[in-house]
C-alpha cells in the first residue's frame, strides 16, 4: 500500500491558515496556552524549569506583535528564518534575544551546555553495577526512535525529517535539537518546540501509562537484594569509564562527538573532584542554559511560525514516539520481571526512556505510592543513563548515515 502524503492532505488547512483571521485566533490560544504552561509548571504537574519560561516567552511573543514601517507584522524577539549575513547582522543589533539564538541556540551550543551539566549530575556507578540490564532495558527505551520512523514516512515526511521527530521518543531534548539541526534545519524551529512541550509531559503523563500497563501487586516488587556484598566502584573506575566511553563513541561516531563531549566531561569533572568547576556546570552553567533554552523555546512559539500543514503531523509523530518508547521500556522490565522469577520490578523499564532524572524519579514515585518500601531508585537511574548514552549513540547513527 503507497504511504499516504497528508503533507498535501494538509495544505488545504495550510491555505485557511493564512489569513488574518486564523492567525490572530491561534495568536489567543497560544498566549492562553503560555498561561497554562506556567500554571502548570508552578503546580509541578509539568517540568517548571522549562515550562514557566517557556509559557511566559509563548505569552509574550503573541501579545507582542508589531506593525513594521514596510506594513509587515514583526517582534522585537528575534527572528529565526532569517540567513543572509548582511541581514543577520542588522537584526542582531535590533532584536534582543536574536544573538543568543544566533549564537547558542541554532548551532546547537546550549544543547551541549545542557549536556554537560546533566554529565556533571550523573553517577554512572548505577550503570556500572548493573550494566547489563541497565543497556538491556535502554534498547526499549528506545523502540519509539526506531518504530517512528516508517510511521511517518507513512505520513509523507522524508527519511530525513522522520529521523528528526522519531528522536523525540529518546526523550532528550538535547539530542532532538542536534539531530534536527543537522537532518531536517528547515523544520528545526517547530520539532524543537514539539519535543521540549512533549518532554515536560513525560512528567505527568508517564505515571498513567505506569497504571495502566502494570497492576498494583506487580508493581509494588522490592527489589532483591545482591546475595554477595559487590566490589565499591570508586572514582578512579568511574573516570576511566567516561574517558574511554567518549574517546570509542567519538572515533564511532564523529558527528555526534560534541555531544559526546559534552556528557562525559561533566561526569570526568565530577570524578575527578575539581568542586569549584562542578559548581559552576552543575550550577549556573546547566541552570542558565535551561532557563535561556525554554525562554527561546517559547519565543519560537510565534503563531504564524507554527501554523505550518506539517506542524500538525509533527504533533501527532511526537506523542506517538515518546508513547511507544514508554511501552518498550515497559515491555522491557517485563521480560527481566520473567526471566529472574518475577523478583524483578517491571516499573524500572519506564526510567530507561533518557528524561535525566525525570522518569527515574516517575518510576519511584509510583513504585512509593504502592509499597513504601520498594527502593528502586538506583536501579531506575542506572536505566535512565543507559538511556541518555544509547540516545546520543542513536543520534549519532541517523546523522551519520543520513546527513
Amino acid at each position: 500500500m503507497e504511504s499516504l502524503d497528508f503533507y498535501k492532505l494538509f495544505q488545504g488547512f495550510g491555505t485557511i491558515a493564512a489569513s488574518s483571521t486564523t492567525i490572530i485566533i491561534a495568536r489567543f490560544g497560544l498566549m492562553i496556552l503560555g498561561a497554562l504552561l506556567v500554571y502548570l509548571g508552578k503546580r509541578g504537574i509539568l517540568e517548571p524549569l522549562l515550562m514557566i519560561p517557556m509559557g511566559i516567552g509563548m505569552a509574550a511573543i503573541n501579545a507582542g506583535v508589531m506593525f513594521m514601517p514596510d506594513g509587515t507584522m514583526g517582534n522585537l524577539f528575534l527572528d529565526p528564518m532569517v540567513s543572509e549575513p548582511d541581514q543577520l547582522m542588522n537584526i542582531m543589533q535590533i532584536d534582543f534575544l536574536q544573538p543568543i539564538y544566533v549564537l547558542m541556540f541554532s548551532n546547537g551550543l546550549i544543547a551541549c551546555f545542557v549536556f554537560m551539566g546533566i554529565g556533571a549530575m550523573l553517577d554512572v556507578s548505577y550503570l556500572l553495577d548493573r550494566p547489563f540490564s541497565s543497556m538491556f532495558l535502554a534498547m526499549f527505551g528506545e523502540l519509539g526512535t526506531f518504530l517512528t520512523i516508517p510511521i511517518a514516512i507513512y505520513f509523507g515526511l522524508n527519511i530525513k525529517e522522520a529521523a528528526s521527530i522519531a528522536m523525540v521518543g529518546g526523550a532528550d531534548g538535547p539530542m532532538v535539537l542536534f539531530t534536527s539541526l543537522s537532518l531536517a534545519k528547515h523544520l528545526f524551529v517547530p520539532i524543537t518546540v514539539v519535543a521540549y512541550l512533549y518532554l515536560g509531559l513525560t512528567y505527568g503523563g508517564y505515571p498513567y501509562l505506569i497504571r495502566l500497563l502494570i497492576p498494583k501487586h506487580i508493581r509494588g516488587i522490592k527489589p532483591e537484594q545482591p546475595k554477595r556484598k559487590k566490589k565499591p566502584i570508586n572514582s578512579g573506575m568511574k573516570l576511566t569509564f567516561a574517558v574511554l566511553i567518549c574517546t570509542v563513541l567519538s572515533f564511532l561516531f564523529p558527528v555526534a562527538s560534541p555531544l559526546f563531549l559534552s556528557l562525559f566531561v561533566g561526569v570526568a569533572i565530577k570524578e575527578s573532584g575539581l568542586t569549584n568547576l562542578l559548581n559552576f556546570i552543575s550550577g549556573p552553567l546547566l541552570y542558565g542554559s535551561t532557563f535561556l533554552l525554554g525562554l527561546l523555546l517559547g519565543v519560537l512559539c510565534e503563531a504564524s511560525l507554527l501554523l505550518d500543514p506539517k506542524v500538525l503531523i509533527l504533533l501527532i509523530l511526537g506523542i506517538a514516539a515518546l508513547l511507544i518508547s514508554g511501552i518498550g521500556g515497559i515491555i522491557g522490565g517485563y521480560i527481566l520481571y520473567f526471566a529472574s522469577g518475577k523478583k524483578y520490578n517491571p516499573t524500572i523499564g519506564i526510567a530507561a526512556v533518557s528524561c535525566v532524572p525525570t522518569t527515574a524519579k516517575v518510576a519511584q514515585k509510583e513504585v512509593s505510592k504502592v509499597n513504601p518500601q520498594a527502593f528502586i531508585l538506583p536501579q531506575a537511574i542506572g536505566a535512565n543513563i543507559s538511556g541518555v548514552i544509547t540516545t546520543a549513540i542513536i543520534t549519532g547513527i541517523y546523522i551519520t548515515l543520513l546527513s
